[in-house]
């Protein structure tokens, strides 16, 4: 099958509106490869970190993220051999990827890799610019949204159950800085791609919004 024939949705959204773990049972639901392009940002912030890269050499980290070992498999995420899944989840690694996902030579050296990931059957992509940028001709394009509280009610939770510390005030403040960084940037702002469908979950269960995503995508 051609390339440009093999379905795509994407599901775009601030950080913690919930579109990672509803594009996950999305994907499973319908048997279709995912792309988690937040988790290559992550995946680069913590290569550059442990390399001792400059983060403030756009050039240098650029070339970490044009190098970049990274697969998915089974709900893991793989920097070359080693299972990351809980190291990229650190709120350091997390605050310096959105910092560098404004680097337009950044976003750029992960492009060609992100488009690898359409396959047959099927590709379920969540990020910032899936619907915008990095497949603009997708099947269905989803924008999922939640209010700040809720998002960071949402990641207070994730963060403890994973045995890392967290504190509200500081989770609300963190997430009203990445929500600025991410809209205001000059490549590839955060919002909704044109004919996205718009899904607010402040009050919805997950089951609830991956029900939504797969009425959307069988009548797209």
């Amino acid at each position: 099958m051609p390339n440009s024939t093999i379905p795509v949705i994407t599901i775009d959204g601030p950080t913690a509106s919930g579109k990672g773990t509803v594009a996950h049972r999305v994907a499973d639901h319908l048997g279709f490869h995912l792309l988690d392009s937040g988790a290559l940002y992550r995946l680069t912030a913590l290569s550059a970190l442990r390399r001792g890269t400059n983060l403030t050499d756009e050039h240098a980290v650029a070339k970490v993220a044009e190098h970049l070992p990274a697969r998915f498999n089974g709900g893991h995420i793989y920097l070359g051999t080693e299972d990351v899944s809980h190291a990229i989840r650190a709120e350091e690694v997390g605050n310096m990827a959105s910092k560098i996902a404004a680097l337009p030579s950044v976003r750029q050296a992960l492009f060609a890799l992100q488009l690898g990931f359409r396959e047959t059957p099927g590709l379920v992509a969540d990020g910032r610019d899936m619907g915008t940028v990095i497949f603009p001709g997708a099947k269905c394009k989803v924008f999922l949204t939640a209010s700040v509280e809720a998002r960071a009610q949402r990641r207070y939770k994730q963060l403890i159950d994973k045995g890392f510390s967290a504190n509200m005030d500081d989770l609300l403040e963190d997430l009203q800085s990445r929500d600025a960084r991410d809209t205001q940037r000059a490549v590839a702002p955060l919002v909704p791609a044109e004919g996205a469908h718009i899904l607010d979950t402040s009050n919805m269960s997950v089951d609830e919004a991956v029900a939504r995503v797969l009425d959307w995508y069988a009548h797209s």
